[in-house]
């Protein structure tokens, strides 16, 4: 998400190596076309652009809303409706859907994908929104509510004759939260700098906030990722002046926050408690199918604004994690497993694999201009990774992931965020959002990897690791689409194929089971119906399919809203999808929402919810087809 809104309203190895670059220093794909079935059925038509405040799907499909913001999670005896004057205490919001989801998963729970469980995030509060009374006056309440409207949802699903319901209650229930209790593992726990006066023994910590995307384990488990975490952190201004160097990279600087957590929650005062926020930016792992387990930090991943966990296995068995760090010339991150994985996803299975993600190698990329790239190691002791640079030892490497990745050497990217593998060519791709300040004074400037400056569009760009194998640190890349407005001159647009919709600031990405790619876009609400992004209308999700370039659009949102979080099922006869933060004003500064979506019929007429949509294909067909 972008990081200047919101807050404050509230075989590839020899032959992929010959790549010829273009145009803006755009390397042209040598990648053989991705396999696997995609439109067995035909397409279906597009959507058109569009600035309406509604959800628009094609003729052919037909959509229905689940969990809403403010549902009941479906814990029983517990299920407080949702108050549509905002009047729901902090102790019935930590029960009920919280605000803007974003990433999520459909794990099953029946052989025929028709029972299930939908784990979501959801990502930050829009303040005025959330409270009777706005933000006008800060209370303890209210940063109480504020936190349970972040997090983690589970709650069970299933398909019926009249379409998917929420199954309330549910044994599976579970609200996680700004406040929920988790542990702390991997090198990092228990180390000096992950110490604090309520923990001093640096292995436990309350809650996980500004979740974002995520990612699925081989055994089962979700992982949310904390994001933009540093928002929520703050102190008096006067303080900042004895800020460190690693505080301001990461954005954790007195007078610097979003919200005003720190009166009247000392842990967020950063003047009292600096080492408070290192215990946040990291994956957590939650069982979705044990609402008693405790969520684990896994900080062998490393910390930063943590945008994707997405997981694949290497040739050895080995589990490797692509994630990305969503901000301005931050990089993109591999961790590979110490050990290999046992297959499986019961609860043996999971027990099996519950120490992968604390021993392995973590990596950051670096992307060169003939087409090649590297994954470089953020080990101590090598590349000029000591003390004698600033890390006295592994787990202080991880906490400072993004000042490790200056001192080897990564490629500075255009805000990464989510990553999907092809499920079968192996190849990885990653949005690029956009970066309005590339090529600005005293910022890098254009690179083959990030070839437009400014980046107003952004792009998706993939790569291939050398001989097939995730856990290879060879790898082969090119853009697979610079985004934006063809018809803008200089724009430097390029899109796979003639038959592609254009789009601007993808975001989310998800591939399904038949090798279909779906890309959702995070234009800001302050951009969209504004030059230069005046002609593509309403955030959107497009289905494109690799093996041939097209793309087309597959949905659009209402007025303010970003399109994240799908998933297919397993069937592939149901995508759900994520509308967040209906109503996002186009007008910096300005608190007024311009949409009501979806209680409503005129912005003002209700408070704009976030939901998840559960689309199908009218005759019960693949969808995308």
């Amino acid at each position: 998400m972008p990081l200047d809104r919101r807050h404050f309203l509230i075989q590839s190895g020899a032959t992929a190596a010959v790549v010829a670059l273009f145009g803006q220093g755009c390397a042209r794909s040598q990648f053989p076309p991705s396999t696997g079935a995609t439109n067995p059925s035909g397409f279906f038509t597009s959507v058109p652009i569009s600035q309406r405040d509604a959800v628009v799907v094609p003729p052919e499909y037909e959509w229905q809303m689940l969990y809403p913001w403010g549902a009941p999670t479906g814990l029983a005896g517990r299920m407080p409706a949702f108050a549509p004057d905002a009047a729901n205490s902090a102790d019935e919001q930590a029960l009920q859907a919280g605000m803007h989801h974003d990433g999520m998963h459909f794990f099953t729970l029946d052989a025929r994908g028709e029972r299930g469980l939908l784990v979501m995030n959801h990502e930050y509060t829009d303040e005025q929104l959330l409270h009777t009374d706005g933000v006008k006056v800060w209370n303890a309440d209210k940063v109480r509510k504020s936190l349970h409207a972040m997090g983690v949802s589970v709650i069970e699903v299933r398909r019926t004759a009249e379409g998917w319901r929420q199954v309330l209650p549910s044994p599976y229930a579970r609200r996680v939260h700004g406040r929920t209790p988790m542990r702390i593992a991997g090198p990092a726990a228990g180390t000096p700098l992950m110490r604090t006066a309520a923990d001093p023994a640096g292995t436990t910590v309350f809650g996980t906030f500004a979740n974002c995307a995520m990612g699925v384990t081989p055994w089962g488990t979700y992982l949310t990722c904390e994001e933009n975490f540093h928002g929520y952190f703050g102190g008096p201004k006067e303080a900042a002046k004895n800020a460190t160097p690693a505080q301001r990279r990461y954005g954790t600087v007195p007078g610097a926050q979003w919200v005003e957590y720190w009166r009247f929650d000392e842990r967020f005062d950063l003047s009292r408690h600096p080492n408070e926020p290192h215990r946040f930016g990291w994956v957590v792992e939650i069982d979705p199918f044990d609402p008693e387990s405790t969520p684990v930090k896994r900080t062998a991943l490393g910390r930063k604004r943590q945008e994707s966990a997405t997981c694949t296995v290497a040739k050895d068995g080995r589990v490797v994690v692509y994630m990305g760090d969503d901000a301005r010339f931050e990089y993109i991150y591999k961790f590979v497993s110490r050990d290999t994985v046992r297959p499986g996803t019961d609860a043996a299975a999971r027990a099996a694999n519950r120490h992968l993600l604390d021993e392995g190698t973590l990596h950051v990329a670096r992307f060169d201009a003939d087409g090649r790239g590297r994954w470089l190691e953020l080990v101590h002791g090598r590349h000029g990774i000591d003390a004698a640079s600033g890390f006295a030892n592994q787990a202080e490497v991880l906490i400072h992931a993004r000042l490790a990745g200056d001192i080897v050497g990564g490629t500075k990217m255009d805000r990464p965020e989510w990553i999907a593998v092809h499920p079968h060519s192996g190849e990885v791709y990653v949005t690029l959002t956009n970066n309005s300040q590339r090529g600005d004074l005293g910022k890098p400037g254009a690179d083959a990897a990030n070839p437009r400056a400014p980046n107003f569009f952004g792009g998706i760009l993939r790569w291939r690791e050398d001989g097939g194998d995730a856990a290879s640190t060879a790898i082969a890349w090119d853009h697979y689409a610079l985004a934006g407005d063809p018809a803008q001159p200089g724009a430097g647009t390029r899109y796979p194929g003639e038959h592609a919709d254009a789009f601007g600031s993808p975001d989310g990405l998800h591939f399904d089971s038949g090798g279909l790619l779906w890309i959702q876009t995070d234009m800001s609400g302050q951009s969209m119906g504004k030059p230069p992004y005046a002609a593509l209308g309403n955030n959107q999700m497009l289905c494109a399919d690799p093996a041939t370039g097209r793309i087309q659009r597959f949905l659009t949102g209402p007025n303010g809203c970003e399109i994240t979080g799908c998933v297919v099922t397993p069937d592939r006869r149901t995508l759900f999808v994520n509308i967040q933060h209906p109503g996002e004003s186009r007008d910096d500064g300005d608190a007024k929402h311009n949409s009501a979506w979806p209680d409503g019929t005129a912005p003002g007429s209700a408070r704009p919810r976030s939901a998840t949509l559960a689309i199908r294909r009218r005759d019960g067909g693949i969808v995308g087809t």
